[in-house]
């Protein structure tokens, strides 16, 4: 702006000059005789640049210094003021409107002189108006919009430094409201479709690694991937640019982007799960899933600082994550399977000896888990956690074994508390959190352990409520090892899961993993 009003300063006070500056002609002093001749030849010279070369050669000679004098004067101010006439006749073209060589009238003597900034002003508002006619690049929308939004009035109009020079001057907007909203648009549509495409090219350099076998780069001993931190940056400088107009501009795109972040996020998705059902050979197949995974944890926190009402938004990363987790886990799951059908293939005659070759199976494995952030280890530690008292209630449940006396009963409800404390404090070591599992089991051994129809009645009632999906189903299967209770004692039992004790819907689900025949 500084150099802009330098320009500005640089121009003749007191020269006439059509358009924005047709005031600056002084009201105090007549024009003499001689200068109104030397302005209607001025009129005349600038007349004649616009005929024909054979009506040029017809009028009447003048002297060579007189006519480059004034030739080089109209040249000189159509340069000067062309940014302002463009689109509109020049000044010393014929027009209807307006008589051939006619200029405004200077202000008359009680007129009161217009002030520098208020002339500056003028200048630069004509000047603007013209470029923004023109269809500018998107750089130049931007700028264009700095200037005017943010710039001119917080920086020049509202300076501490200019304040004395300003003081009475009215300055408006540089721009018609109208105009300013329709750069706007095009600016706000423009940088949303860049914002789109660069995340979509670093989707693709990012697939194309995976495709091509890259293995991903290690940061403190964790798989890592720059693909969230390239989006998360692609997305913060488009709000940022916003911002830097107006706030109001930043708070627009900030809700066209979140829009877009969560169609890019089901891209990722969709994206990552085709590499794992295509990729399954590939040396670096796990630590690729491994840093997807870790990348849910940078998307994850900056979806909850810019968009904290937003929490659907994590739907598709929470797919991919599972979709992750089951990928990693599912050789190690393939591997227990025959270990845990050695319970009923014993027929429950070595239980412990069963679950130690469980456990040391998964210790073996876990090594395979530590490039994950410690708080994707932990869920993954949960799952598994799941999985064994799954896998283990689901051998229960087999009716393989049917026990007719009460000391049978009993001591397999040992062994089933001896082998749940086991998986709980060896899941719990290694990281899993899922208190929520701790009652499983115990609970199981003790309906098993009771005679009482009554007393398994009570217990079944607590266990519905801490598991809402535990079955007749469930509970029919977990009873056929009773084999002293009686058809109606079974009919009582079960009948408790009827009543309505106003449970919820479980949040995580246990026995609706458990399918009885």
């Amino acid at each position: 702006m500084l150099k802009m009003l330098t320009l500005f300063q640089g121009l003749p006070g007191q020269q006439l000059v059509p358009g924005v500056l047709d005031h600056l002609e002084s009201p105090r002093k007549e024009p003499s005789t001689s200068e109104a001749e030397s302005e209607a030849s001025m009129s005349e010279a600038s007349s004649e640049d616009l005929v024909s070369p054979l009506e040029a050669e017809a009028a009447p000679e003048r002297g060579e210094e007189e006519a480059s004098k004034k030739k080089k004067k109209a040249k000189g101010l159509a340069n000067m003021f062309s940014v302002f006439t463009k689109g509109r006749k020049k000044k010393g073209q014929p027009s209807s409107a307006e008589p051939e060589g006619e200029l405004q009238a200077p202000p008359g003597p009680g007129a009161p002189l217009p002030t520098v900034e208020a002339l500056k002003a003028d200048l630069e508002l004509g000047r603007l108006a013209a470029m923004a006619q023109f269809e500018l690049c998107e750089r130049d929308t931007y700028l264009l919009l700095l200037w005017v939004q943010n710039l001119y009035p917080n920086d020049i109009i509202n300076s501490p430094k200019l304040a004395g020079e300003l003081q009475g001057v009215k300055l408006g907007s540089l721009l018609p409201q109208k105009q300013i909203r329709l750069l706007e648009a095009t600016f706000l549509s423009s940088e949303v479709s860049s914002v789109k495409e660069l995340m979509a090219r670093a989707l693709g350099l990012e697939s194309q690694r995976w495709a091509q076998d890259v293995a991903p780069q290690r940061l403190d001993g964790h798989c890592h991937s720059e693909l969230a931190i390239d989006i998360i940056q692609i997305i913060s400088h488009g709000q940022v640019k916003a911002e830097s107009i107006t706030l109001d501009l930043g708070m627009q795109i900030k809700r066209m982007l979140l829009v877009e972040l969560a169609a890019f996020l089901r891209s990722y998705q969709r994206t990552f799960d085709d590499f794992l059902e295509r990729c399954k050979q590939l040396k670096n197949y796990r630590v690729n899933i491994i840093a997807n995974i870790n990348n849910c944890l940078s998307f994850r926190t900056s979806v909850e600082q810019k968009w904290p009402s937003s929490q659907d938004l994590l739907g598709p990363l929470n797919e991919l994550k599972g979709h992750g987790f089951d990928a990693l886990l599912q050789s190690l799951f393939g591997d227990l399977k025959p270990l845990f059908k050695r319970f009923t293939q014993t027929h429950w005659a070595a239980p412990a000896q069963t679950l130690e070759a469980i456990i040391l199976t998964v210790g073996e494995r876990l090594p395979e888990f530590s490039e994950l952030h410690d708080c994707f280890r932990e869920e993954l530690m949960e799952l598994i956690h799941l999985h064994l008292v799954k896998e283990y209630i689901i051998r229960l449940s087999k009716r393989r074994v049917v026990l007719k006396t009460a000391e049978q009963q009993q001591q397999l409800a040992v062994h089933i508390l001896a082998n749940a404390a086991l998986i709980q404090s060896f899941c719990t070591e290694n990281g899993s959190s899922a208190a929520w599992l701790h009652q499983a089991l115990p609970t199981l051994a003790e309906i098993i352990r009771l005679q009482d129809p009554s007393a398994i009645k009570i217990e079944v009632a607590t266990y519905a409520t801490c598991y809402p999906d535990f079955s007749k189903g469930h509970l029919s299967a977990i009873l056929s090892i009773k084999g002293n209770l009686s058809n109606s004692d079974v009919k009582s039992i079960r009948s408790i899961l009827d009543v309505n004790m106003g449970v919820r819907e479980p949040v995580k689900s246990l026995f609706s993993l458990i399918k009885i025949g």
